[in-house]
């Protein structure tokens, strides 16, 4: 990698970390991931993939491991044959573990309903022929608005199985947002819920499914999973799943196709312009899903319970909840509810009841888990767990901490993972048996992956610097374009630097070579010369004891280009400080003494809760207009939209910096 000076990065480079914690002797000893995982990946980096590969079941071997001369769409295992949902189901049935349970389902009413491996073929084989019967053929695009339910990994490997891709669109979005995904992708058919558990409350599905069905003249079926019992609307097009798939017969033989066969369409979630379909397809997708869980998450499949969080409507649902694991012969819990019903120790319930060993979740429910307090967590016996993930944003040193301490009592390693929609699987992350981790840094790439952190000139820096986050090679699981809509997978990806892969991501390099994450380059703020990072800034904030978690945006200023406005949400029983100024200036000056004056917040304001989504990212384009006096934008695919309100009318009165 070539060196460059400081003064040619990209990102003014402020946080640092000494802490490492080593795996333990005993937890290296029997990882799945040793430290020559690395050398093979360096000394022949497809054959190492093509080894990975080979951990699947193939109708028909590949004859080349990659095709890059059509740059940048790449075919993986190129001639190679092979069906998902046979890999995900049938072959662990084959091989003798139809009895081992698959999936252990959680409704949030507190319902249970253990799906073992025969149980899950049956229904899939059901499923499959459902979707042959209604004329959904191999190359057709099948809709998917579902809550957390068995039904719908199901749905989303019976299409897999047929050949069919799959299009889930997450069950909070709303008709217009189904609407348009439904048109882009030109579907058939749609799978929904009359509704799902939320809350202690039911929340209808189907209405929304109506309207847009209504407004798609494509679909031409909608089945629905009976899930609430509630009443709902019904139409000619609408058919119960308990009555039309339930009658199907449970023998279906699947098909092997192509590896480079379309095998989903996910559209990132943005809120206006043309939905943007990511393409993935199968062997290469397979193929990275399956290596990166059994490694990064040391899967044992005859003893572990893995629990992912995450919604299928989201890429970590298909990869690690859906495809990575079912291929590695996982036993999962499944819950299809909110962490605060019917009270705010429920995940910690699921865990010490299904005796959870592996947990992947996202930073902002570890820091609202903080917020709630260390004694929820410490009413529960959660000495099962032995390894735990984190997934979404970059996370904070402070939140790595406690959730070290609190949720893993000291003794489970932390992999912090960084990947994308458009890469689909994990890229950066530590091996829980080989990485010496760092609280707050994904570490390094995979085996191999290949990074770079760059400046504007596409030069890679040197350590203790901050710039770009590129991909240097293409890599199995990757995007194959946007759905329709080549160029713009060129334009978007490929353009700033055709050597490599670029979708917006700041990120820095420590002294030792870690990759410490700074989130959206587009959320880098410019202070007096300086290319801040938000994602500093807001852990600067966080490891004052009395914060649990932060926001940061950058506000148009007179003075230094732009000022530093922070939204704070204090811990449990610190509320009473919230209106203090001194304490609003001891936060300030607590940022100037961890990251310098430079970093000093214009202004601070504590609030209940901040703008999120339902997958929990937090909208800070919505808190820049409040910072900067404008009208808020679009809310409407926040969890609450009523907390803007409360923001809004706390700004003007809070102290900022003369």
């Amino acid at each position: 990698m070539t060196s460059v000076n400081e003064k040619d990065a990209t990102l003014s480079n402020l946080l640092h970390e000494d802490r490492k914690f080593p795996p333990s002797p005993e937890f290296a000893a029997q990882a799945n991931g040793k430290a020559d995982l690395y050398t093979q990946a360096q000394d022949d980096r497809l054959g190492f993939w093509a080894q990975q590969a080979k951990n699947l079941d193939w109708e028909t071997d590949f004859t080349e491991v990659l095709d890059w001369s059509n740059a940048p769409f790449a075919q993986w295992f190129v001639g190679g044959t092979l069906n998902v949902a046979y890999n995900c189901v049938d072959r662990h049935v084959e091989a003798g573990y139809g009895d081992q349970v698959a999936i252990r389902f959680e409704g949030e009413p507190g319902d249970q309903r253990n799906v073992t491996y025969q149980d899950l073929m049956n229904e899939v084989s059901q499923a499959a022929n459902a979707l042959e019967a209604l004329g959904i053929k191999a190359g057709d695009r099948v809709a998917i608005y579902m809550p957390m339910i068995p039904e719908a990994v199901v749905a989303m490997l019976a299409c897999a199985r047929v050949g069919a891709p799959h299009s889930v669109v997450f069950a909070g979005f709303s008709a217009e947002a189904l609407r348009s995904r439904i048109e882009d992708a030109d579907a058939k058919l749609v799978i929904t819920a009359d509704g799902q558990n939320r809350r202690g409350s039911v929340m209808s599905l189907k209405p929304a499914v109506d309207e847009a069905v209504a407004a798609s003249p494509s679909i031409e079926n909608v089945l629905v999973v009976k899930r609430t019992g509630h009443e709902v609307a019904w139409g000619d097009k609408d058919m119960w799943w308990h009555d039309f798939v339930g009658q199907q017969s449970t023998e279906h033989t699947p098909v092997a196709f192509d590896s480079e066969h379309p095998l989903f369409i996910l559209y990132t979630s943005g809120t206006t312009g043309k939905p943007k379909g990511i393409l993935h397809t199968t062997g290469g997708y397979l193929t990275q899903a399956t290596y990166t869980h059994k490694m990064v998450f040391d899967l044992k499949p005859d003893t572990d319970v893995y629990w992912c969080t995450a919604d299928i409507g989201w890429v970590t649902g298909h990869s690690y909840i859906v495809y990575g694991p079912l291929a590695n012969r996982v036993t999962q819990v499944i819950y299809e509810g909110t962490p605060d019903s019917p009270a705010k120790d429920r995940w910690w319930d699921i865990i010490e009841r299904h005796g959870v060993t592996l947990l992947y979740t996202a930073p902002t429910a570890i820091r609202t888990f903080m917020k709630w307090g260390d004694e929820l967590p410490q009413s529960h016996d959660l000495s099962s767990l032995r390894l735990l993930g984190s997934v979404g944003e970059p996370i904070n040193p402070e939140a790595w901490m406690w959730y070290r301490d609190v949720i893993g009592g000291n003794n489970c390693p932390i992999i912090d993972t960084w990947w994308q929609t458009e890469t689909g699987a994990m890229m950066i992350s530590p091996l829980p048996g080989v990485t010496a981790t760092k609280p707050g840094s994904a570490m390094g790439a995979l085996p191999g992956i290949g990074i770079a952190v760059v400046n504007d000139a596409g030069e890679p820096l040197g350590n203790g610097s901050g710039g770009f986050l590129v991909l240097t090679e293409p890599w199995p699981a990757m995007l194959r374009g946007i759905w329709g809509d080549n160029q713009r997978f060129v334009d978007t990806y490929w353009s700033r630097w055709p050597q490599y892969y670029f979708a917006g991501d700041g990120a820095k390099l420590d002294e030792d070579g870690a990759i410490w994450l700074l989130g959206r380059v587009d959320d880098v703020m410019n202070v007096s010369g300086h290319r801040i990072s938000t994602t500093e800034v807001e852990s600067a904030l966080v490891s004052h004891p009395s914060v649990a978690e932060a926001a940061v945006v950058g506000a148009s200023d007179e003075t230094t280009g732009q000022g530093i406005v922070a939204f704070v949400i204090l811990r449990g029983g610190h509320s009473e400080d919230a209106s203090a100024e001194d304490y609003i200036q001891e936060l300030r000056n607590h940022v100037a003494k961890e990251i310098g004056p430079i970093a000093k917040p214009r202004q601070i304001l504590i609030v209940p809760e901040l703008p999120k989504t339902r997958s929990g990212k937090i909208l800070r384009r919505l808190l820049q207009d409040v910072a900067e006096n404008r009208s808020v934008g679009d809310s409407t695919t926040l969890a609450d939209p009523t907390v803007m309100n409360l923001i809004s009318a706390g700004l003007a009165a809070a102290p900022s910096d003369d």
